[in-house]
């Protein structure tokens, strides 16, 4: 980083996560003469606040690095927050979502449903690392819960290995319910089939995979946690459930899946919303606003 900065002449180094890369860019400022040092902007994710920002041996790293950062963003109103709340932060934090930007298919919906083997059946999506905060133990029993068992499949895209919950596929009887596909690289061929996005966490600074969705016309049935309520407008872009409320998770489910018109209303809204407030078109120019600012 030290060297990309001298050769390159930068002027603003912007780092994901406070630890490892904003501390990484504050010592690569320091390796600098004064005058060829770089601004950093460092933008924090879930993980530096709601999980190392707890840690005793994180903890004090992270505000070292906010505090040595010239500007600080989070993801959402609610990251900023819990991390006033957690951390010790002298200067303001400004909120930015997240945006995505997402690339053509390189397969038509009719070849990735027939790889998948489908027939008609509704596709609810849930696309995370599956960790535990994920609550993916919530999502299989809401499938579970599904009264008419041939009206859908559950597709996850796993960003982990999902061997730990086999055992839970098979107690709950979703062998034939279920497909899931580990690390996949182009989501977009399978955002493009998905009809309802699922998603049962128990905390979330934004949820990008929502996001992800919404750019396809899929709104998604979530838990009303963390920041997920800066991303859905419930009843209008999506369906909001309280954590923990399993009926009301099933059965808002159920009547996505069994009610096709209000369905595609909540896609349109969804993707409308996606493009309007978290698009690189909505969102780039505030993160160049801030670079003009820090830099003057």
């Amino acid at each position: 980083m030290a060297e990309v900065s001298r050769d390159h002449g930068l002027d603003v180094l912007h780092v994901h996560y406070a630890v490892p890369h904003a501390t990484a860019a504050i010592l690569a400022r320091s390796m600098l003469p004064v005058s060829q040092q770089p601004k950093v902007v460092t933008t924090l994710h879930g993980t530096d606040t709601t999980l190392l920002g707890r840690d005793a041996g994180y903890g004090p790293a992270i505000t070292h690095a906010l505090a040595c950062s010239d500007a600080v963003t989070t993801v959402s109103e609610y990251l900023k927050r819990e991390t006033q709340r957690l951390l010790s932060v002298g200067h303001p934090i400004e909120v930015i979502h997240n945006f995505f930007e997402p690339r053509t298919p390189k397969r038509s919906r009719e070849e990735v449903r027939r790889e998948l083997k489908l027939r008609d059946e509704v596709v609810v999506m849930h696309a995370s690392n599956l960790r535990p905060v994920k609550r993916i133990d919530l999502l299989l029993a809401a499938a579970a819960g599904i009264r008419r068992r041939d009206s859908f499949k559950v597709l996850i895209l796993a960003g982990d290995d999902f061997s730990p919950f086999h055992g839970e596929v098979t107690r709950l009887g979703l062998e034939d319910r279920v497909i899931v596909l580990e690390r996949v690289n182009d989501i977009e061929d399978y955002l493009q089939i998905s009809d309802v996005g699922l998603f049962t966490s128990e905390s979330e600074s934004f949820c990008l995979s929502i996001l992800e969705a919404m750019c396809f016309g899929c709104p998604s049935v979530a838990t009303r946690v963390g920041g997920i309520p800066e991303v859905v407008v419930d009843g209008e872009s999506g369906l909001l459930v309280p954590f923990g409320d399993g009926a009301a998770l099933i059965k808002t489910l159920e009547d996505l899946i069994d009610h096709p018109a209000r369905r595609a209303a909540l896609g349109r809204a969804a993707r409308e919303s996606a493009r309007a407030s978290f698009s690189a078109e909505a969102i780039v120019p505030r993160y160049e606003e801030l670079y003009q600012r820090v830099c003057a």
